[in-house]
């Protein structure tokens, strides 16, 4: 059993646990013992125990969403239709909300911060990638800045509602979504600007020399051209 296999069972064996022991060390051990994996193939698979399997967790859902955007057909809807799609998508594929608000106090730990943030940014580059998203430069960054913003917002949003159908949270990304377009319109206003452009000069030939990461890297820092 590879690595990946072993730590897909465990995160399987751990679901069922986490509602009630959340994403722990308890969980761990019971999933491994389900699981009938020795501690030692189980501590290999997952250095860091549970939290390595709320990590493998969240990034089940972004797969999942990610293979339901390449298989709709999105032509049809304008661009912020489309990104208020891919982020109601990835909240509909996660398969049980308490496993979500688990792992979400779980990377609200000071400790755990890091791995949360980073894995709502892997979120928002997996939407803009499925999306077709080509930016090089600094819009590289702000675009996925911004989307984890909204993303984040609607999942904790989704974890308070209790409309039917959770219509109050997709009325939630809608209202989002709208003010991102807003100061996309807004920042081409400033840049069509004569006065606001020539003010803004310096600044924005800095920004102008960000690069986002290449292909042969690993995703930060990205590049600085001359």
């Amino acid at each position: 059993m590879t690595e990946q296999n072993l730590k897909s069972t465990l995160l399987e064996a751990a679901k069922p646990h986490v509602p009630f022991d959340g994403w722990t060390e308890v969980t761990f051990r019971a999933a491994q013992a389900d699981a009938k994996i020795s501690a030692g193939l189980a501590k290999a698979a997952c250095p860091r125990g549970a939290l390595d399997l709320a990590v493998a967790f969240h990034e089940q859902g972004d797969a999942a969403m990610e293979a339901r955007l390449n298989a709709e057909d999105l032509n049809h809807l304008r661009y912020s239709e489309k990104i208020a799609t891919a982020v109601r998508f990835r909240i509909e594929a996660i398969e049980d909300r308490e496993l979500a608000r688990r792992a979400t106090t779980l990377f609200a730990l000071p400790q755990n911060a890091g791995d949360g943030a980073r894995l709502i940014w892997g979120t928002s580059d997996r939407i803009w990638t499925a999306l077709g998203d080509t930016s090089q430069d600094v819009n590289w960054y702000t675009k996925r800045s911004i989307l984890s913003g909204v993303y984040g917002s609607t999942l904790l949003y989704w974890l308070g509602d209790d409309t039917p159908g959770f219509e109050a949270t997709w009325a939630f990304v809608d209202r989002r979504i709208n003010d991102v377009m807003a100061f996309e319109k807004f920042k081409s206003k400033i840049r069509s600007n004569g006065v606001m452009s020539r003010m803004l000069q310096g600044p924005m030939s800095l920004l102008d020399r960000i690069r986002a990461p290449g292909a042969e890297a690993q995703n930060f820092p990205g590049r600085w051209s001359r």
